[in-house]
């Protein structure tokens, strides 16, 4: 008679054991074998065996440090005796002898004693055996609560530091923006004494610098919106062949008011002979713009930003923005992918801890990398590849 593990207690045979199986379709033949064997076996010897599946009860398992199944094991009386192996009814053989004379010792002890000690011993010992199993998965329930807590915790934490972070960075692009438009809306509403002034060259500056400050503004409500959707969904990537050389061109002058606003160098080495790559140009897009942004603000003024591409191999191509900042610590160089993480020395600037940790996802979705090494002499120099478009 298979025995749940929950009733371990009701039982009082002077010999009971625990037989352990998991959910292969021989389990049951061994389960059959061992019971003959012991009908074979136990005489006039009162014993009970307990089937316990692996897969139902693991803290059962855990408890007592299975490594295999099919493992047999004498609980009742003392000392446990472990049975594993393929020829657990043989080992069943010599051991019989043995378990039968411990099992009349314990009888004839509690016959001395009485019968009343009989039954509150043997409640005892096999009691403790499945409080403690049952101890060691609430133990762990309530760890994996803790950590569930914890995690929400930060979660709303990190809203909260969004939000006002949100606030703040949307203002500035915004107010700009709207600056631009009014001027050109004042400029057309009173052409009479601002015709002069109101240009078609600037008329247009007006217009770019407004496009790029809503350029700006999407870019962060982008990276907000994709860090929300979080590790678990896919990355909805449209690779197609695209030239990588042009698009870094691209996103180097879509910031080039923010280079000049702190009289930053670019330097570029990007071949002409480049190879296409296949990626989504949008996404790769914002990949440059993050790496080009975090660039500029940790390059000092009057510093340099060299943005280099090397067609590493027949299979990948690699794009390398490199600055002349206070470099990332050689123990952060794995971390600061992760999300939401930051250097101790950034806690107190502005951003999201996000940034890099969305290129990473981008990158990867491209089966390629993403890493970070101190530059030459200064700085850091960040690098991802890319696939090279095969027709």
């Amino acid at each position: 008679m298979q025995v749940s593990p929950e009733k371990l207690s009701d039982s009082e045979a002077p010999l009971q054991l625990l037989l352990f199986v998991d959910k292969r379709p021989i389990s049951g033949e061994q389960i059959r074998q061992i019971r003959r064997h012991l009908k074979e076996l136990h005489g006039d010897c009162d014993y009970e065996l307990m089937v316990v599946d692996v897969g139902e009860q693991p803290y059962l398992a855990e408890h007592f440090k299975l490594v295999v199944t099919p493992t047999l094991i004498k609980i009742h009386p003392e000392p446990r005796q472990t049975l594993t192996g393929t020829n657990i009814a043989d080992q069943l053989t010599n051991c019989w002898p043995r378990w039968r004379r411990e099992a009349e010792a314990y009888l004839a002890h509690q016959k001395a004693v009485g019968n009343g000690a009989k039954t509150g011993q043997t409640l005892t010992a096999i009691s403790a055996i499945t409080m403690e199993a049952e101890l060691m998965q609430l133990s762990d329930e309530i760890f994996r609560l803790q950590q569930e807590k914890e995690q929400l915790q930060e979660q709303l934490q990190f809203k909260d530091r969004l939000v006002a972070m949100l606030a703040h960075d949307l203002r500035n692009p915004l107010t700009a923006a709207s600056l631009a438009i009014e001027t050109i809306e004042l400029g057309q509403s009173d052409t009479d004494s601002r015709a002069s002034r109101f240009t078609p060259a600037l008329t247009s500056q007006l217009l770019k610098h407004a496009r790029t400050q809503i350029q700006g503004m999407d870019r962060i409500i982008t990276n907000i919106l994709q860090a929300a959707k979080g590790s678990i969904s896919k990355l909805n990537i449209q690779p197609q062949k695209m030239d990588l050389g042009l698009l870094s061109q691209e996103a180097i002058c879509q910031l080039q008011k923010q280079f000049q606003a702190k009289s930053q160098r670019v330097e570029t080495d990007i071949p002409q002979e480049l190879p296409p790559v296949y990626a989504d140009l949008e996404q790769v897009r914002q990949v440059l713009v993050n790496l080009l942004d975090n660039a500029i603000k940790y390059t000092p003024t009057d510093g340099t930003i060299a943005v280099s591409i090397l067609h590493r191999t027949t299979q990948k191509v690699q794009v390398s923005i490199c600055d002349t900042g206070p470099g990332v610590p050689a123990e952060n160089r794995e971390r600061i992918f992760e999300d939401r993480f930051r250097l101790e020395r950034d806690e107190a600037k502005e951003g999201y801890g996000i940034g890099l940790f969305l290129c990473k996802r981008i990158i990867r979705a491209h089966y390629g990398e993403i890493w970070v090494d101190e530059a030459a002499h200064t700085g850091s120099c960040f690098n991802f590849t890319l696939p090279v478009y095969r027709s």
